[in-house]
């Protein structure tokens, strides 16, 4: 039944308008008010007259499916964007910025989903860019190093300054994201999707930290489709639907249920699967693989392990432990040192990219910007990438644009990805819908085996839902799935064998059907080293 005061149809727990007072009744000062913010964008109302008040030390929430709008809100509220309708305040005052500078100027970091680094600097100039201590005229190094590693080790954010971000995986990309926002002393933090590389144990930690921030005043905007999470960190949340604000909860009375249901009109999925379609016949088999490395310890150091039909054989492991350089091996993007790999009965150890894919490979990336989409092409020039040599892709020697424009319609209809049509570009598409096509596209071409790379990173609970059961479908029809995923209960509860990688090396195999998220992440994390046997 909806509480006094709260709409017809608005779960328990939840209400229009968002909170301004404390819990004993008194006042709370705001630290950030957004009053009836609309943005448009050619074709799409991207948010429509959005109610929005954080009150200042507390951890909000803002969830809502992906397209809602919660990034192009955020990115007003940085700056990126200026808004058609609509105030900001922040402390009471009304602000107007014209860029991110200005935001930053006035307190405001943002952690983006989609990570804004340079590739070629090191962590340290990636942290001090724009902001760089200076001595004589010219960078001040130590300085720089000693205040990155105050906040690393203040954070647990375990970052070596001298690191080139390229040689970073995603999980320690967005830590060095988290360490830019710090450096420049934000009294408001945006944190988009934070926890979506953590480890459970980790997960405890950057929650341990946001309590001590509060403690010190700060506040933070906490963006995440991980309910469970949301109710467990924030103080109070904002649901936002089609590009609307449709109520607050408070997460001490409001279950995930609740929340799903308000988000996206139907229950919060779960990944269980237990009837098992495992059959003989192995689809990927990796002999003593190993991937060197220019200098120390190789990132793949003598794994071996087989998938067969209609298996889901899940990876799990903290970001950067050769989980990625695994799956760049099987594709052939990485050279092996030693070792073989099989797909199906054939030696494709020494095949190319190409002919792995046309022989069945199929491709879900952990960074589809950087691996799997171009994003100033548009939707139907993404959907052909890979496949660019079959149908709909071709018609005899040509690209048959067609073709590929009807297929895209199709994969967009099916697959629930929201853009005005096939001509879109891929930019324009929020990180999940983005996600949803690239599955799409690597459904579609039915492969024998399908390298599952975080597959639902950074997308709703619906469209979380949604995959799962496109992948337990093709489990069931005989397709066999190689897992790596951040997410631990994923892993349990899609996988029918499950390894733990750690330093480079298959460190254990569980049995998911009776081991814990904690147990799991004890493994990854090397608090526990004796492997358990499926």
């Amino acid at each position: 039944m909806a509480t006094a005061g709260t709409p017809a149809g608005t779960p328990a727990g939840l209400s229009k308008g968002a909170p301004g007072g404390g819990g004993d009744g008194t006042a709370v000062p705001l630290a950030v008010e957004l009053r009836g913010i609309t943005k448009r964008f050619p074709g799409v109302v991207a948010n429509k007259d959005i109610e929005l008040r954080v009150r200042r030390g507390e951890v909000h929430a803002i969830v809502g499916e992906n397209g809602a709008g919660k990034s192009t809100l955020m990115k007003t509220l940085y700056g990126m964007h200026r808004p058609d309708e609509g105030q900001i305040l922040l402390h009471g005052r009304e602000v107007h910025f014209r860029s991110p500078a200005d935001a930053i100027a006035a307190g405001i970091g943002m952690v983006h989903q989609h990570f804004m680094l340079a590739d070629y600097f090191t962590v340290l100039e990636n942290v001090v860019l724009g902001s760089e201590p200076t001595r004589g005229g010219r960078l001040d190094r130590a300085e720089a190093r000693r205040r990155i590693r105050e906040i690393s080790d203040a954070y647990a954010l375990g970052l070596d300054p001298d690191v080139l971000v390229e040689d970073l995986g995603v999980g320690d990309r967005q830590r060095v994201e988290i360490a830019k926002v710090l450096y420049r002393g934000a009294t408001t933090l945006i944190l988009d999707e934070p926890t979506a590389v953590l480890v459970p144990q980790e997960v405890d930690e950057l929650f341990g930290n946001l309590a001590e921030l509060k403690r010190e005043g700060l506040t933070v905007i906490f963006i995440s489709h991980k309910l469970d999470e949301v109710r467990k960190v924030a103080d109070s949340i904002t649901v936002i639907r089609r590009g609307t604000t449709v109520g607050t909860a408070d997460p001490k009375t409001t279950t995930a249920r609740q929340l799903a249901e308000m988000m996206v009109g139907t229950e919060l999925p779960s990944p269980e699967t237990r009837t098992s379609t495992v059959r003989e016949t192995p689809v990927l088999q990796l002999r003593d693989v190993t991937v060197a490395a220019p200098t120390g310890r190789p990132p793949v150091d003598d794994v071996t392990l087989t998938v067969r039909e209609g298996e889901v054989v899940g990876i799990a492991g903290v970001e950067g432990n050769g989980q990625a350089e695994l799956v760049d091996a099987v594709m052939g993007l990485r050279s092996l040192a030693a070792g073989t790999v099989l797909l199906g009965g054939d030696d494709i150890t020494a095949w190319s990219t190409r002919a792995r894919r046309e022989a069945g490979l199929g491709f879900i990336p952990e960074d589809r910007h950087r691996q799997g989409m171009l994003l100033d092409a548009p939707l139907w020039e993404n959907r052909i990438l890979g496949h660019q040599t079959r149908p709909p892709a071709v018609k005899g020697p040509f690209i048959d644009r067609r073709g590929a424009r009807s297929d895209t319609a199709r994969i967009m209809q099916d697959y629930d990805v929201r853009a005005p049509g096939p001509d879109t570009l891929a930019v324009a598409l929020s990180g999940g819908n983005q996600q949803k096509l690239i599955v799409g596209r690597e459904m579609s071409a039915r492969p024998r085996l399908l390298l599952a790379a975080h597959p639902t990173r950074g997308v709703d609970v619906g469209a979380q839902g949604a995959i799962w059961r496109l992948l337990e479908e093709a489990r069931a029809e005989g397709m066999g799935i190689l897992l790596i995923s951040a997410d631990l209960d994923e892993l349990i509860g899609l996988s029918d064998t499950l390894h733990v990688m750690l330093r480079g090396r298959l460190v254990a195999t569980l049995d998911p059907r009776s081991v814990t998220p904690e147990e799991l992440g004890g493994y990854m994390t090397g608090a526990r080293t004796t492997a358990g046997a499926a």
